[in-house]
Order: C-alpha cells, then structure tokens, then sequence
C-alpha cells in the first residue's frame, strides 16, 4: 500500500489526531477506520436497492421513493438525538436518578 498526503487545515489535523489519541489509535488507523465505515454514493445506493429487493421478495413490501426519504428523516433525526444525548452525559448535565 503506498501513502498519500492529504493536506487539512492545521486545528483538522489537531482534532484527528486528539480523537485517535483517545481510541488509542493512531491518526493513520483512525482515517482507514474511517475509510472503512464511510460508503460512497454509489456503495449507498447499492445497499438500498439490495434493501428494497429483499423486501419486496421476503415480505412483499415495495419501498417507494418517499418511504424511503421520509425512514432516512427519520433515522437521522434519531442519530441526532442519540449524540445529542451522549453530548448531554459526556458533559456531566446527566440528571441523578
């Protein structure tokens, strides 16, 4: 495998580098984890389709365009939510139980 720079600003490197140190990883391990994660337009819309095709064959639901805008609302809404949430505890706002 050969290496590439990439060129960010210099407080981008310094988060990066701060968010592997927390891992405990490297900043190198950290970008091909997130290389790894990340899907492509393309990887995406693949994914749906198989989603839609498995569907539509095992329980016979065809997704419609807008079911399938309005679920990704949805599901980032929730995302949102969750980290907001995580945001909240990480910042000790945690209310005592």
């Amino acid at each position: 495998m050969s290496d590439v720079m990439i060129r960010v600003p210099a407080e981008v490197r310094d988060q990066l580098a701060a968010v592997a140190e927390a891992r405990g990883t490297s900043l190198r391990a950290l970008m091909q984890d997130l290389a790894a994660r990340t899907l492509t337009p393309e990887q995406l819309k693949e994914r749906a389709d198989r989603t839609r095709t498995l569907l539509a064959e095992h329980l016979g639901h065809h997704v419609t365009d807008e079911e399938s805008a309005e679920m990704r609302r949805k599901m980032r809404e929730a995302t949102a939510a969750h980290r907001a949430a995580l945001a909240d505890d990480s910042d000790g706002s945690e209310t005592s139980r």
